[in-house]
Formats: structure tokens, C-alpha cells, sequence
């Protein structure tokens, strides 16, 4: 059962023991506990609900703008920084390396660069000399053997020194830092504008709302030790 009506029950409880008990002190605690138990649960209700009459309610829902500004704000100025991106594939080049572009290279279609060679070949000065051994015909069958080795050749290549080092200068260019920047900024703006209030305040629920029901729990607990003091003072 949810703590906070498990709180204003047991409050109740000692409401209507002390009133059918006729113990002052009880019924005392009961009335502390209840009115600080129902106080903090009206809070709570009020923080997502928009209550006719009483300001302030339903501030979740209502202040989304806000909230979504600064969503945006915090993963634009204190993530997606300049410094923390090349930060990151920093720390990236020093886990790894080389980055492993085998898989990549594997499933490339390189069909058109045979095709492109034939066609350099044919229209060369060799094309006359291909003509009379069967024309382009006559080496399809290298077509298999040449994209395997191209992409030998490719894959080790993507694996040197040379090419990591100018990968990694490529990638730490400012202009390649900005273009990221504006990607992740294009792709957190078009999320945050399909947040709607119901569904912002169902996100703020979700992140909080069960942990605030133990300021339902020490409200009625503070309520009923504030009653009890009462009650002892008047005695």
C-alpha cells in the first residue's frame, strides 16, 4: 500500500481511538499527525495537479517551458561542451589505439572501383590490345580476387599509424567539434519539443514523486510528536 495513505490512515485511526477512547493525549497526537500528514500530501498533489483556486498549484506541468529550457541548457553548457567533447575523443585515442574498421570495411561494396578500373582500362591506350583478348569481358573474372584485395589493402591501411594520426587530426578540428555540437543541439531540441505537460509532469513523477511521499510520513510523524508535546504541556 502507498506509504502516504498508510500515514493518514494510521492518523486517522488515532483520531477516532482517542475520540471513542476519550484520551485527550490520543486524540491530540492524532489531530498533530493528521493535519501534518494531509498537509504534506496536499503539497505533493499540488506540485503535478493544477487545483482551481489555490496559486501555485500544478507548477510541474505548467512551468514545462522552463523545464525544457533547462534540460537543453544543461546538456548544451555542461556536457556537450567544446572542451568536454575533445576531452573525449582524447581519452578515446589513448583507450584505443586504433579504431577497428575492418567490420566497415568488410560489408563495402567495391564493385564500382572494379568498374571504374575496366573502364580506365578500356579507354586507355591498352583498350585496342583488351579488344583483341575478349574485350572487358575477358577479365571479369579478376573481379572477386581485386575487391578482396582491396579490401585487404584497405583494412591495413586503417589500421597504420599514419592513418590513425590523421584521423584523429581530422576529428579534433574545430569545425568538426562545432558540427557535432549543433547535431547533438539539432537532435535534443527536436526531442524536447515533442515533451508535452502531461508528458513532463509523468517524467517528474516517475524521477520523484515516490520518494516524496515520505514527507508525507515525517509530516505525520512530526505532527503527532508536536500533538503529544501538546498534549503533555496541557495536562
Amino acid at each position: 500500500m502507498n506509504k502516504s495513505v498508510v500515514t493518514n490512515l494510521i492518523a486517522a485511526i488515532a483520531v477516532l481511538a482517542g475520540y471513542l477512547l476519550a484520551s485527550p493525549i490520543l486524540l491530540t497526537v492524532g489531530l498533530f499527525a493528521l493535519s501534518g500528514a494531509v498537509t504534506n500530501w496536499l503539497a505533493v498533489y499540488m506540485l503535478f495537479e493544477k487545483v482551481p483556486g489555490l496559486y501555485g498549484s500544478g507548477v510541474v506541468p505548467s512551468r514545462f517551458e522552463e523545464f525544457k529550457e533547462g534540460i537543453s541548457h544543461l546538456m548544451m553548457k555542461q556536457f556537450f561542451t567544446e572542451e568536454n567533447i575533445e576531452r573525449f575523443l582524447s581519452q578515446q585515442g589513448d583507450a584505443e589505439k586504433h579504431i577497428n574498421l575492418a567490420p566497415v570495411i568488410e560489408k563495402l561494396d567495391l564493385s564500382p572501383a572494379f568498374d571504374a578500373l575496366v573502364s580506365t582500362i578500356s579507354q586507355s591506350s591498352f583498350g585496342g590490345m583488351l579488344a583483341m583478348f575478349g574485350g572487358t569481358e575477358a577479365i571479369q573474372p579478376l573481379r572477386e580476387p581485386f575487391i578482396e584485395k582491396m579490401k585487404a589493402s584497405l583494412s591495413d591501411i586503417s589500421q597504420s599509424d599514419q592513418f590513425y594520426e590523421l584521423l584523429k587530426a581530422e576529428l579534433e578540428q574545430s569545425n568538426m567539434i562545432d558540427d557535432m555540437r549543433v547535431k547533438v543541439e539539432e537532435i535534443v531540441t527536436q526531442r524536447l519539443n515533442e515533451l508535452t505537460p502531461q508528458l513532463v509532469k509523468e517524467i517528474v513523477q516517475d524521477m520523484i514523486k515516490k520518494h516524496l511521499g515520505w514527507l508525507v510520513v515525517w509530516g505525520g510523524i512530526f505532527g503527532g510528536l508536536i500533538g503529544l508535546a501538546a498534549a503533555l504541556l496541557q495536562s
